[in-house]
């Protein structure tokens, strides 16, 4: 699917890649600095009604958030990952394999760890324009 919107208008895209991707749970997200792949996370958030502040785990690598009927939601940030070593002494098998929505950012580094059923999506900014182009 292919979407070209403003960055406003965010909620129907997120709908439409949890509807046509209904039973996935891990996202990878692909995008340039700045693309919006964090403001797209905040946006499934809601639609997920998630109760936290959904905001980009950079540092801390992981953001665990919890929704209104009490289910986690994980948010990862690899950008600042410099070896894979790092990501298996986090655990990483316990996030996405736990059943959970699982959203990552920069997640070029480990997709040999990645299982096949991981849904991509690309977003592309158009400066000029101000639209993001999204790719699931």
């Amino acid at each position: 699917m292919r979407f070209c919107v403003k960055e406003s208008d965010l909620l129907p895209v997120a709908a439409a890649l949890l509807t046509a991707h209904r039973g996935s749970k891990i996202f990878a997200f692909y995008g340039p600095m700045g693309a919006g792949k964090t403001t797209f996370i905040k946006t499934l958030g809601t639609i997920l009604k998630v109760t936290d502040t959904v905001q980009s785990p950079t540092f801390s690598l992981i953001n665990e958030y919890k929704t209104r009927s009490d289910e986690p939601v994980f948010h990862f940030d690899f950008y600042r990952i410099r070896k894979i070593e790092e990501v298996f002494d986090m655990g990483y098998e316990e996030y996405l394999y736990s059943g959970a929505y699982c959203f990552i950012e920069w997640p070029e580094l480990i997709e040999k760890l990645l299982p096949d059923s991981t849904v991509k999506i690309t977003i592309t900014p158009d400066p000029a324009t101000g639209m993001r182009v999204f790719e699931f």
